[in-house]
């Protein structure tokens, strides 16, 4: 699975269209091999990422959980920590 595609599931806030519109674009990148699509691809790489986005967002009102919502801070700073774990703390 492409490591640039974030769950969107079970968060509070919701995912918004923008998380989801990346999601889209960074799934499509990865199956089709371009980052930027040729002039000829164009029309079918922009369509295929507006109809993903919307079954993504069909599919995430779809599900349901028991599971308490997910905070974005907590999640951000685990993902934080784990990198400084991985990779080491480095200061830029």
């Amino acid at each position: 699975m492409c490591r640039n595609i974030k769950t969107l599931f079970n968060f509070d806030p919701p995912a918004t269209e923008d998380e989801v519109y990346a999601a889209s674009l960074q799934y499509v990148r990865k199956i089709s091999g371009f980052n930027q699509p040729s002039k000829a691809n164009k029309d079918a790489f922009n369509r295929a990422i507006e109809e993903i986005a919307i079954i993504t967002q069909n599919l995430l009102n779809s599900l349901e959980t028991t599971a308490p919502s997910r905070d974005r801070e907590v999640e951000a700073e685990r993902a934080r920590a784990r990198n400084a774990k991985r990779f080491g703390n480095k200061e830029m």
